[in-house]
């Protein structure tokens, strides 16, 4: 045989063998999206979905005391088409990075102008619109996959063992 066939039978099956790994390939953290109505504005979550996958989250993965993108990936962004009230604090129409902050006891939300920053390095709190602090509650069982809920009088996050709820009018 010879040494052209070689190479080109060599270079086939190179690239059989990465389409073949290619199709395999699961997103470890997929893209979602949460979406719903709270007293007419309709509210958009997107963020990336990452599973507990055995490991402590809160105070461990996600450090206590540090901003966290709250997800994974991207930034969590949150869009309203209306102004609303959050926990008390209106919140103009806009799309915004949303960041939290965990403690111990509670959560502090962070809605930041900037959505199009990548994790929450540099996060700067000169763009920030509104700040507002939650508490966390207790699941009722373990969340495995982090998961937004647009409910009627708040947009829920729950992760592992906690959910954090946060009120919107």
């Amino acid at each position: 045989m010879k040494l052209h066939k070689k190479i080109g039978i060599f270079l086939m099956a190179v690239c059989m063998s990465t389409l073949a790994n290619a199709q395999e390939k699961v997103v470890k953290s997929p893209a979602e999206t949460a979406t719903g109505k709270i007293n007419g504005a309709t509210i958009t979550v997107n963020y990336g979905s990452p599973s507990v996958k055995g490991r402590a989250i809160w105070g461990e993965l996600v450090p206590f005391g540090k901003p966290w993108r709250s997800g994974a990936n991207n930034p969590t962004t949150f869009e309203t088409d209306k102004e609303i009230t959050v926990e008390g604090k209106k919140l103009p129409a806009g799309k915004y990075s949303f960041f939290i902050i965990p403690e111990k006891e509670s959560a502090t939300v962070v809605f930041n102008k900037e959505f199009k920053q990548w994790g929450s390095y540099k996060m700067d709190e000169k763009d920030e619109v509104l700040k507002v602090k939650v508490t966390p509650k207790k699941s009722a069982s373990l969340t495995e996959k982090l998961v937004y809920k647009v409910n009627k009088d708040n947009v829920t996050l729950s992760w592992e063992n906690w959910d954090i709820p946060v009120k919107v009018k």
